[in-house]
């Protein structure tokens, strides 16, 4: 199908993206206090799993899934920018340089630490509307495939990444915003250098090759960018100006807002509801963030819409009522007795994830608190159904933490997807942990471009396959998780940050944390989360450990990196363990008594950098 043509406004850009539009170098404005220099860094290879070696710093440190976009934060920092600055900086070279994994046409969750408060803010996708819980079901009333669903108009939900960087900049910002989108413009223009997880990527994908634009950006002559080669994004650079110039409301109203909903309701397959309304009306949102007290630390995480802290906590604070067992780290190995009680807290936790946890706009909390969820009473309760024996695939039932106005369904399994994270601490004092995603890989699979007419642009997310496709249960009970008009969908996010506990009050920053993966995030960051707090392993230590994880049912350990007797042990206790990729891209870095100390995960091409 042919979209019509809608026309671009070109305007009088900011000194900055106009320097950067005529191919000028920065020093020729003199209006400019943050000035880029294009870096000689190529991606590393991150196919297959490559050793990192930690990176120590003094004054501060950005981490990021991309060297690019790993450099750009740390120009921004050494301008004396502040770690939002940085995080603005970052987002937009990701979306760039890692455009499956997330971007301006997706939504993110960001902690924020001032050096005194903690703030968590919310640019979450919504859904339109005119939508409801029949979203993804098919004429006879059955969920729809999972993939039909998210390659189409159907899953894209309105972005809120841009929304929440400017409410964060706003309060904590230090550089012009426009300033921050320099890096990004001038590598979309002069073109970045293909990454092997990239062109990996691009290679195994096929919805994308159905979508004109992505078609002819992607896969030029029918085939898929190879790693190595040289990409320049002329649509993206054009929409990033505009940003740059006036703000969120150049992606939200106008044109490229206008571009935005023709690709989506005029879908090849599956039209989609969003309209310029729901764009114009979108508002990020500060949330009170969840800080938990846990061994001599306090963790604070993104309340709901995200089940990332709720439920790491909980898993964490179930552990903590098991005997204990000796985690015997061997070769880089946890021992089987942990796992056995990891995994099984897993299950305990993901099924009050599924029964309770969905937008707070929405759904009440149990007891009228989120934070009945992680009573120390109420989670010696749920230690106690553990045993010798696994609780096995659908063994682990909901808990009652506390009384409900509404009886919920349990929430069928779903696939989840995508994502990256950004952990950055700056030199005044600030950190943030923001996990960013436009969910699966290459989202929604459209590509837009801004009405721009020019090669390339950004992609869309199908963030809406994150509620439940039904939306009762078999007994026909509400499930708390499904469509509605203007809500959020659960996320399984989980930006931590971690901060040292001296008695009542809350001491000095330890660190800052989080990883993509989908539902897994919650595995990763709560056993990088024990790794580094508890057995005293470093941040690239910790996120080198292989993954193991069970959502409920079959138990899954991290391809070739356990031993035999380890899946043979877990097997006979009851957990149906079997082996696959698992694939995280944590980022973590850590307080020392020198500066900071910063992890990437193996698995990704991320990068620390600092001085």
């Amino acid at each position: 199908m042919t979209l019509p043509a809608i026309p671009f406004r070109r305007r009088l850009l900011v000194p900055v993206t106009a320097t950067l539009m005529l191919g000028l170098p920065l020093a020729a404005s003199a209006e400019v206090a943050f000035q880029y220099d294009l870096p000689a860094i190529a991606p590393e290879v991150a196919s297959e799993t490559q050793e990192k070696p930690g990176w120590a710093t003094e004054r501060f440190a950005v981490a990021a899934a991309n060297p690019l976009a790993t450099d750009a934060g740390y120009q921004v920092l050494n301008a004396g920018g502040s770690a939002i600055d940085a995080a603005v900086a970052v987002q937009m070279v990701l979306t760039l340089v890692e455009p499956q994994s997330s971007g301006i046409g997706g939504g993110a969750f960001l902690m924020h630490h001032d050096g005194e408060a903690v703030a968590a803010y919310d640019g979450r996708e919504t859904a339109p509307a005119a939508v409801n819980g029949g979203l993804f079901l098919d004429e006879h009333g059955e969920p729809l495939p999972f993939m039909e669903a998210a390659a189409s108009g159907l899953s894209v939900g309105v972005p809120g990444t841009l929304r929440m960087l400017e409410l964060a900049h706003a309060e904590h910002g230090r550089l012009p915003w426009a300033e921050l989108f320099g890096p990004a413009i001038r590598l979309a223009e002069q073109g970045f250098v293909v990454s092997p997880r990239l062109a990996t990527s691009l290679a195994s994908e096929q919805p994308l090759r159905d979508d004109p634009l992505g078609s002819d950006f992607y896969y030029p002559d029918g085939e898929p960018l190879q790693a190595g080669v040289t990409l320049k994004n002329p649509a993206l650079a054009a929409i990033l100006s505009e940003i740059a110039e006036h703000g969120s409301a150049a992606l939200h109203e106008g044109p490229i807002a206008e571009d935005l909903v023709a690709r989506v309701q005029g879908h090849h397959t599956r039209g989609g509801a969003i309209t310029t309304d729901d764009l114009a009306g979108y508002e990020a949102k500060r949330r009170d963030p969840l800080c938990t007290a846990w061994m001599a630390y306090e963790v604070c995480g993104f309340p709901p819409p995200s089940s990332g802290h709720l439920t790491v906590m909980q898993i964490l604070g179930i552990l903590d009522h098991l005997p204990e067992v000796d985690p015997a780290v061997e070769e880089g190995v946890p021992s089987e007795p942990w796992l056995h009680q990891f995994l099984e807290a897993a299950r305990l936790a993901f099924a009050d994830r599924g029964r309770y946890i969905a937008d707070p706009d929405f759904v009440e909390a149990p007891g009228g608190d989120w934070s009945v969820m992680l009573a120390p009473d109420y989670l010696a309760l749920r230690a106690a159904l553990i045993g010798e024996e696994s609780l096995g695939s659908g063994g682990a039932q909901p808990g009652n933490p506390g009384e409900l106005a509404t009886a919920w369904g349990q929430h069928p399994d779903q696939s989840e997807y995508g994502t990256s994270h950004i952990s950055i601490v700056d030199e005044h004092g600030n950190a943030i942990a923001m996990t960013t995603t436009i969910e699966a890989a290459f989202g929604a699979r459209i590509l837009a471009d801004g009405g721009t007419g020019l090669a390339g642009g950004y992609l869309l997310n199908n963030e809406l396959t994150d509620f439940s496709f039904a939306p009762e249960d078999a007994d026909g009970n509400p499930i708390a998780n499904r469509v509605e008009a203007n809500k959020r969908p659960r996320s399984s996010m989980s930006p931590t940050l971690v901060f040292a506990r001296d008695g009542d009050s809350r001491g000095e920053l330890v660190a800052s944390l989080g990883s993509p993966g989908g539902a897994a995030i919650i595995h990763y960051t709560a056993k990088a989360l024990v790794a580094m707090l508890d057995w005293g392993l470093d941040a690239q230590e910790a996120l080198n450990l292989p993954h193991a994880i069970t959502l409920g049912g079959p138990v899954f350990l991290e391809e070739g990196r356990f031993p035999a007797e380890t899946l043979e042990a877990l097997n006979a206790r009851g957990h149906e363990a079997s082996e696959r990729e698992l694939v995280s891209g944590l980022q973590a870095i850590q307080r020392t008594e020198t500066g900071f100390f910063g992890g990437a995960d193996p698995r990704r091409e991320g990068v620390v950098m600092g001085d």
